[in-house]
């Protein structure tokens, strides 16, 4: 017990420490407020023309009505995809900095079982994604009081926190074969372009109608299911997300335990 709290907390505090923590957070209180500027935008269409060649572009996306049931979905589906961005960063950086900074051999040699290692990273990597994810939503909704949406209702908020988080929790699920990557790449590059990868994957496999059976188009698909009639996801859809996130958590483990990380 004892090992596995040393481990978590040395993960903490590279964390605190670094500057990446504070640019994640920075970004994803960026992207709520560039949404509520696009539904300000279509609230207020006349504005358009002032705000110049933004307004053009934002006046050109059409997402519905500007009210809280067209807001609400817009985050959801957005955490889904900027989720896999920037989920797939986080744990890139968590496990690609040993290798970058030439650490991983100094962590091997401390009297901790490299399986609690790995494990520690995990849970620093899921806190970091859910803070990201609390942050994302919260301001979303402050962002939306401010410019003054209409249709507020307190059932229909509940409703879509719930499917946000639900969105955010598969979404983080899919970080453990990114940790693999990490591991076996030995540095950023490798994860990063199987995160971007996937996500172009994933954006295919919904035309050609294997989305559900895609884990990483599954959050997207999650995140509109029971809206225009979209019900594409199966338990199998659950099932397939739920094996590949172990598979990579294995993966990940068994790299660090029996590879050669000289």
């Amino acid at each position: 017990m004892k090992s596995i709290s040393a481990a978590l907390w040395s993960e903490i505090l590279k964390v605190r420490r670094s500057k990446i923590f504070w640019i994640t957070i920075l970004v994803f209180l960026f992207i709520p407020f560039m949404m509520g500027l696009l539904m300000f935008i279509q609230k207020y269409p006349e504005i358009a023309s002032k705000l110049g060649m933004i307004g053009t572009k934002a006046s050109m996306l059409r997402f519905g009505k500007a009210d809280w049931l067209t807001y609400l979905g817009l985050l959801t589906q957005t955490v889904a995809g900027i989720g896999l961005i920037g989920f797939g960063f986080v744990t890139s950086w968590v496990f690609g900095r040993e290798y970058s900074d030439h650490t991983a051999k100094d962590m091997l040699a401390l009297p901790v079982s490299r399986s609690l290692i790995v494990l520690s990273k995990f849970i620093v990597v899921a806190i970091w994604c859910i803070l990201l994810t609390f942050i994302f939503f919260v301001f979303g909704l402050i962002i939306g009081g401010m410019i003054h949406i209409s249709g507020w209702s307190y059932v229909m908020a509940l409703h879509y926190a719930y499917r946000f988080t639900a969105t955010s929790m598969l979404t983080i699920l899919l970080c453990t074969p990114v940790g693999f990557f990490a591991s076996y790449g030995r540095g950023y590059l490798p994860p990063v372009g199987f995160v971007i990868f996937t996500l172009i994957v994933a954006q295919f496999s919904g035309l050609v109608g294997l989305g559900p059976y895609f884990p990483w188009a599954i959050p997207g698909l999650y995140s509109v299911a029971g809206s225009a009639g979209n019900s594409q996801l199966a338990v199998v859809s659950y099932i397939i997300l739920f094996l590949i996130s172990v598979l990579g958590l294995i993966g990940t483990v068994a790299w660090w335990r029996f590879a050669d990380q000289y």
